[in-house]
């Protein structure tokens, strides 16, 4: 993950999530790290928070549940291999495939704000195959609009191993999985870039002021109106914070106008303070800590550099420099 700021809960309940479910399942050998370099695309001319928002995403990581016992969690810069393995990449990689990257104009529309005709930022889906290949994944998990990204690292994956007669990498599979679509408060996608999100650190008053914000069915215009859950981002939530018996009340009742939007969000509200309790109280933990946070990412650097060493090491007898 980029590290621009702090996770909201469409990245719990998106990536996130899904990496602790694959953490717990014990089937996998998981590597997540803080793509401090990749921040540096569309931050490069005000980097000085990426340092602080790197640490604050290992806590928001470990708040959520992500163990350093049964994961590797370490910070890309601090692994210079990845650099490396970036250029040698980077010189086998066609232009074409870069620039039919379907995902290029789409994050330069939503960061407008930045100056991204860069090459750093052309050439990141190259460093993005590097981080994964460098660990030999042969599973990345994936949603189905970072397809594009993993079919590019598969395509070099593949284009390293024949140029060199030598098959250094395995070809990764996506693995796909589902990614609620949780929409910020505005009814837009739930981004850093819109303020439209809600925080794994909110809670109390700003929480609750939040949620009280949230669009919900725009034909409803008064208590006595019937609204129509299916369109309501509120219900979307409580789909995901309240119990079944309450989603099936809620969406009876809305469609009959037995209960308004504002009550609506008020049982909301105390529901996801609620789940989020536990990932408060090991966020205030972790935050109080710190020396231990900076011990746990000094051990997962160090865990992912002895990989990439042995991996470059090969990489270098392939390409014979």
């Amino acid at each position: 993950m980029r590290p621009t700021g702090r996770l909201h809960l469409g990245n719990l309940h998106g990536a996130l999530g899904n990496w602790v479910e694959l953490q717990n399942s014990g089937s996998y050998d998981c590597f997540y790290f803080v793509a401090d370099w990749h921040a540096i695309t569309s931050e490069y001319a005000s980097p000085e928070d990426i340092r602080q928002n790197s640490l604050n995403m290992v806590i928001d990581w470990l708040a959520a549940g992500l163990d350093p016992d049964k994961s590797t969690l370490f910070v890309q810069s601090a692994v210079k291999e990845h650099a490396e393995l970036f250029l040698l990449l980077s010189m086998i990689t066609p232009l074409a495939w870069l620039q039919r990257n379907p995902t290029y104009k789409e994050m330069q529309t939503e960061l407008s704000s930045k100056d991204l005709s860069t090459f750093g930022f052309l050439g990141y889906p190259v460093l993005q195959a590097a981080d994964i290949i460098m660990y030999k994944a042969y599973g990345v998990p994936v949603g189905v609009d970072q397809l594009p990204h993993i079919e590019l690292t598969r395509e070099i994956a593949r284009r390293f191993n024949y140029l060199y007669q030598k098959e250094v990498f395995p070809v990764p599979e996506p693995l796909l999985t589902g990614v609620p679509k949780l929409l910020g408060i505005d009814g837009r996608k739930m981004s850093k870039s819109y303020d439209n999100s809600i925080y794994l650190s909110d809670r109390g008053k700003e929480l609750r002021q939040k949620i009280a914000s949230m669009f919900t069915d725009p034909q409803r215009m008064r208590k006595k109106d019937p609204g129509n859950p299916e369109i309501c981002n509120v219900f979307t939530f409580h789909g995901l914070y309240s119990p079944a018996p309450t989603v099936a009340e809620i969406n009876r009742e809305c469609r009959v106008a037995g209960i308004g939007c504002t009550d609506c969000k008020k049982m909301l509200a105390a529901r996801v303070e609620e789940a989020l309790a536990p990932v408060h109280e090991r966020m205030d933990y972790y935050q109080r800590n710190g020396k231990e946070i900076e011990e746990m990412i000094q051990k997962g650097n160090d865990e992912a550099a002895a990989i990439a060493r042995q991996t470059m090491a090969e990489v270098r007898e392939a390409v014979k420099i």
